[in-house]
């Protein structure tokens, strides 16, 4: 699949060529990461949450250490590298600053006691020491380090104590202890009335002499580091694709190190020890404020407070689905398509369809595209309940999906023990398409019903993340989607497609048409209007193109919720452009592309950012809405609310900066998410 945009070469585009004219998409995403971090500084949002939301920070930073700033250092040039740790350390200081400061005497209030061990009283120390013997020290492995010992393995993101010590014979060594993450990141403080935690860390530094018996303790500071995460396919001879991610995913442990973590307190001696024989290069290499692992800080988050949480929100079942969701599914898609907006609508119905498919006598086939389900996958246990039921199941699992790679490798193992025709994607495409068909006979026919989505078939994400579903027995969708997967499971490559947008193959072309029938609309005096609503924006083509429509006065509304290379507000260029980012309780994921037309508005739902990676190197499907009713609902009931959001809205700015939206003192607050979550988008 290649395609190409002629008309992306219209010489017009020439005036938006500047680089001035582009946000930086590194630094675009550190901002994103400051918004998160708001969230946990928003004292509107519960206690926990906000620990949540920390924690979230902590991850979306390690992510980035592991995968872009490799990346940066190998492609960009010194004082861009230089400049992003520049950021991200700075950011981390503020994270652990606030924690330290901030979160740590709010949660006292709320009866929760996060401690330093040194501020314990006899008692309470003498407790913990004891529960140090039972519960921590036979789970622990000191591992020295010197002539007849190599330097110990060091896990990626685990916690780590690096120790100094000097033996009978007045020898200093270096030893080290991993902190297993099997293990409470908190050790409860036995016997106190309230909820008292304190760090494992410190208390593991308490009690060294345990593990050093007859040594002296000269020094022990914490350190974490964090490996490169990509995983690099080779050309393999004798392997399989599956064989070589499986041993890339282990050897991901083994990878170069990105960047070294160390508390401030750590000596100059003991740190070098870490540098040289872990072989970082000292610019990644950083002292710290502690502590470190606040990645773990979810386990304080996952408190049983109910008082300290979000509300559980109650998902609803379209009313349309109500009665016949145990039983029939896909009579109720014959009727007319179905759109779900998750969470606020349950995940359930299209676990139904699956299992439905599975165990319908007269579907005879089910294909499907698997890129993230999870480790704990109803939708993959239907598929293998399809295969036993005598089913013909095809599932196109993505194997380099980053960081669920063992997941996914385990799911298509089993998949492949039931008998399913399973294909790890195609060569120098990643398959990030949510697609599903289900054939099933009718009468003398056959019919095929299809789903399409934003989000991954994941159970467990779809309570978080906000994503669309879309079910329908259209015809020419069917057809499309049947193309599709015989393209990914064959040699076939189509031409063109009846509905769906296809990338790499149709899908930036017909983006690229459709704003340049917005321009002539203006153009003609009509009155033109764009909104799109991604996780990220960096494609400067489409930028470009956008750049032209608000020249020539589209108006285009733009909800980004990460990166985003487009300046907004600039003479000459982007006056008619705004573009909001919503960071709230659930990550916004649902992509949704509306256009006006004149009236005869156009609105698609699917996989696809506007990256060069989404348009140009993955497989990604968008499909029409074409329900008017449903179309409304899009329209009035998700973008509107999310325009129209001022509690939980940012904009972003022409100089990269985001700004709060503003709420006028005579406005109530609008939050979309929490609109959404108290039904407003009824079903239609």
């Amino acid at each position: 699949m290649s395609g190409s945009d002629p008309k992306a070469s219209r010489s017009i585009l020439s005036l938006f060529e500047d680089p001035a004219l582009f946000l930086d998409r590194d630094l675009s995403l550190i901002e994103f990461q400051r918004r998160v971090f708001n969230e946990a500084r928003d004292e509107s949002n519960p206690m926990l949450e906000r620990v949540k939301f920390l924690s979230i920070v902590v991850r979306n930073f390690d992510e980035f250490e592991m995968v872009r700033m490799p990346q940066i250092a190998e492609e960009s040039g010194a004082a861009h590298f230089e400049k992003l740790r520049s950021e991200i350390v700075q950011a981390m200081r503020e994270v652990r600053s606030y924690l330290r400061e901030s979160l740590i005497p709010a949660l006292a209030q709320h009866g929760i006691h996060v401690l330093n061990y040194s501020n314990l009283d006899t008692a309470e120390r003498s407790r913990t020491d004891a529960h140090f013997v039972q519960s921590i020290l036979p789970a622990l492995m000191p591992l020295a380090f010197d002539p007849k010992r190599p330097f110990p393995h060091i896990p990626n993101l685990g916690l780590h104590l690096a120790i100094l010590i000097r033996d009978s014979k007045g020898m200093e060594r270096f030893a080290c202890v991993h902190v297993p993450e099997t293990l409470p990141q908190f050790v409860r403080i036995p016997g106190k009335s309230d909820l008292g935690l304190v760090w494992i860390e410190q208390v593991i530094d308490a009690n060294l002499s345990a593990l050093f018996p007859g040594m002296e303790m000269l020094e022990a500071a914490p350190f974490r580091l964090v490996r490169r995460g990509e995983i690099e396919i080779r050309q393999f001879e004798t392997g399989t694709l599956l064989d070589e991610i499986e041993e890339g995913a282990r050897q991901r442990q083994f990878a170069p190190v990105s960047v070294l973590l160390a508390a401030e307190q750590i000596s100059t001696r003991l740190f070098d020890i870490l540098i040289h024989n872990l072989s970082v290069l000292k610019e990644n290499a950083y002292r710290t404020g502690g502590p470190l692992a606040l990645g773990r800080l979810m386990e304080l988050a996952a408190i049983d407070r109910p008082d300290l949480h979000y509300a559980p929100l109650n998902q609803r079942i379209p009313t349309s689905l109500v009665k016949r969701r145990q039983s029939d599914i896909l009579a109720v898609v014959r009727q007319g398509d179905v759109l779900l907006h998750h969470p606020f609508e349950s995940f359930q119905p299209v676990v139904d369809f699956f299992e439905q498919a599975a165990s319908d006598p007269n579907v005879i086939s089910i294909r499907t595209t698997l890129y993230r389900v999870g480790p704990h996958s109803p939708v993959v246990e239907a598929l293998i309940a399809a295969r036993r039921n005598g089913k013909q199941v095809g599932a196109i699992v993505e194997l380099t999906a980053r960081f669920d790679e063992e997941s996914n490798v385990s799911w298509a193992r089993a998949l492949e023990e039931a008998g399913a025709h399973v294909v790890y994607g195609i060569v120098d495409l990643k398959v990030h398409a949510k697609l599903s068909l289900v054939v099933r006979r009718e009468g003398t026919t056959l019919r095929s019903y299809v789903h399409v989505s934003s989000g991954n078939y994941n159970t467990a994400t779809s309570r978080l993340y906000t994503d669309l579903s879309l079910l329908t027995a259209n015809e020419e969708t069917a057809a499309d989607a049947t193309d599709i997967f015989n393209y990914l499971t064959g040699y076939g490559e189509p031409e063109s497609f009846r509905r769906l947008l296809v990338a790499p193959k149709t899908l930036r072309h017909q983006l690229s048409e459709m704003i340049w029938r917005e321009i002539d609309i203006q153009n003609r005096g009509g009155q033109g209007h764009i909104i799109i609503k991604v996780n990220t924006f960096i494609d400067r083509r489409i930028a470009q193109l956008l750049y032209q429509a608000s020249l020539a006065g589209v108006r285009i509304d733009l909800l980004v919720r990460g990166a985003c290379c487009l300046r907004p507000g600039l003479d000459g260029a982007s006056r008619n452009i705004r573009v909001r980012s919503i960071v709230g309780r659930f990550l916004e994921h649902s992509r949704i592309y509306y256009f006006q037309n004149g009236g005869a508005e156009e609105v698609y739902i699917g996989s696809a950012d506007l990256m060069p990676r989404n348009l140009d190197r993955r497989v990604e499907v968008l499909a029409p809405v074409r329900s008017a009713a449903l179309i409304r609902r899009l329209r009035d009931e998700v973008l509107a609310v999310y325009l129209a959001d001022n509690a939980k809205a940012w904009e972003l700015m022409g100089d990269g900066q985001y700004m709060r939206v503003d709420r006028p003192v005579d406005e109530p607050p609008v939050s979309a998410q929490q609109l959404l979550s108290d039904g407003l988008d009824i079903d239609k």
